[in-house]
């Protein structure tokens, strides 16, 4: 029976573990309001006892402004810092604003450094150094030397608990070691490690030993004999974004990191870190391309209008001088008022493929995948993929304006018109989100706008202006 139960017990806690944080979280939300409104503090903190962190910071951003409020003194933070880590910048400015700074400061020391820098670095300049004067000298100067490094660089990104040890020790040595700091220094162990690593008098990295190899090795057998010297190593100053395409290609569960000046090993990036960074790349791609901002959700009303006025704007000003080309040929749609119709057929097709086009190309940049010695090939493929399509959309969307208007003459301007504005379209859609990014700004916030305004302002020209020419 015993046998029985264990095999069971992990699927069965997998799968409550999933339901809570996923099928369950309406009904929590439902739950702790009506606790809050109830005023049953006991209700609301055995309801917040069953959640995880991510759980409970999922369930802040879900509830309202009131509600938040009168549920943030009962989640006592300081015991449940990673509640902090968790939340929506927006949300966690809100939650951070009724603590104390000295409830905010626990609650940072608590964390590991990753995340500890993770949440300062959201502060206002005055409420940071308010809080890290309030935190221990020693976790306050590696937190201060973290922030020194660029924002979103291997500095910033990585935790400066791990275990390094001399290259002169023996297996036995390290082993002990390790006994010594988790029974006298539980909060100077990592909270999870996979790898020791071996420095010399200066602490520059020379290797690394993985926990299964130190363990199945001989007692006396010396670190050096059993360690990896060929590691990948990441300096502070190595962008973000490059870590993570280093994490994917190579499969690495951790990385130790040097200062990019004295090579003194400061520092290990671990692969939950690098999973954050790839979902808010993604997911920052994503929301610009629509012109938005990841944090929207949780965002103040008046800051999303601002935010999305700016681009609103642009896409005004394009709009415009797309209406200044159909001006041109308005004695043209007043002499057949079929291309009215019609018109907006092409200019739609060429937006469609130029947007696909261009998240093709923002994806790959973003990936580091696109590069001198592949790109021409890569534009070539494209051109030829939208040649190909508005071949065959010149035949269908002919084929439907014949049938539709009984004129081969109506058929013949919008397949031609098709075919140069997907060609357009693929070639706006490759080369704009490059020479964005060569003047230094995001291709994935600035690209779609000028893409459409390309597409729609060429494929009124090349429809409207067939149709005059061989009017004329």
């Amino acid at each position: 029976m015993r046998q029985d139960l264990s095999d069971h017990a992990p699927e069965t806690e997998l799968a409550e573990n999933q339901e809570v944080s996923h099928d369950l979280l309406p009904r929590r939300v439902e739950a702790i309001r009506e606790a809050l409104a109830a005023e049953d503090k006991a209700k609301v903190n055995a309801l917040l006892l069953a959640l995880h962190d991510a759980d409970v910071a999922a369930l802040l951003e879900n509830l309202s402004v009131e509600d938040r409020r009168d549920l943030v003194p009962l989640i006592r933070l300081e015991e449940r810092p990673d509640v902090l880590a968790e939340l929506d910048e927006n949300v966690r400015d809100e939650v951070i604003s009724q603590l104390s700074v000295a409830e905010t400061a626990a609650a940072v020391a608590s964390l590991e450094t990753d995340d500890a820098v993770y949440v300062l670095e959201t502060l206002d300049a005055s409420e940071q150094r308010q809080v890290l004067a309030s935190i221990p000298r020693l976790e306050r100067l590696l937190l201060e030397e973290a922030l020194s490094y660029p924002e979103d660089s291997a500095g910033r990104l990585m935790q400066r608990e791990l275990i390094a040890v001399p290259n002169f020790w023996s297996v036995g040595e390290t082993i002990d070691h390790l006994r010594y700091m988790h029974a006298q220094m539980p909060d100077r162990m990592p909270y999870a490690f996979h790898e020791i690593y071996v420095v010399d008098p200066g602490h520059r990295l020379e290797g690394s030993v993985s926990l299964d190899r130190l363990v199945c090795a001989a007692h006396a057998a010396p670190l050096a004999s059993i360690m990896i010297r060929e590691l990948r190593v990441l300096r502070t100053d190595t962008d973000q974004e490059e870590v993570a395409v280093l994490f994917r290609k190579r499969d690495l569960i951790a990385a130790p990191v040097v200062h990019d000046t004295s090579g003194r090993l400061v520092g290990v990036i671990t692969i939950d870190d690098v999973v954050d960074v790839i979902d808010e790349t993604y997911e920052d791609e994503i929301m610009h391309l629509g012109g938005v901002g990841a944090d929207d959700l949780h965002r103040h009303t008046l800051a999303t209008a601002r935010a999305r006025f700016t681009w609103l704007l642009v896409n005004l000003g394009t709009a415009v001088l797309a209406s200044l080309v159909i001006g041109m040929f308005d004695a043209t749609i007043e002499h057949m008022v079929a291309l009215a119709v019609l018109m907006p057929i092409v200019a739609s097709m060429g937006g469609n493929a130029g947007t696909q086009t261009l998240t093709v190309f923002v994806r790959a940049l973003a990936m580091r995948e696109l590069t001198t010695s592949n790109a021409l090939r890569v534009i070539a493929k494209e051109l030829l993929v939208g040649l190909i399509n508005g071949g065959l959309f010149a035949v269908i969307a002919g084929g439907i304006a014949w049938l539709w208007f009984d004129s081969p003459f109506i058929a013949g301007i919008i397949g031609a018109a098709m075919i140069i504005n997907l060609v357009v379209a693929a070639l706006a859609g490759a080369i704009i989100p490059l020479v964005i990014e060569r003047l230094r700004v995001d291709p994935a916030v600035a690209s779609a706008v000028f893409v459409t305004t390309v597409t729609d302002v060429v494929g009124f020209f090349a429809f409207l202006g067939l149709a005059s020419w061989f009017i004329r």
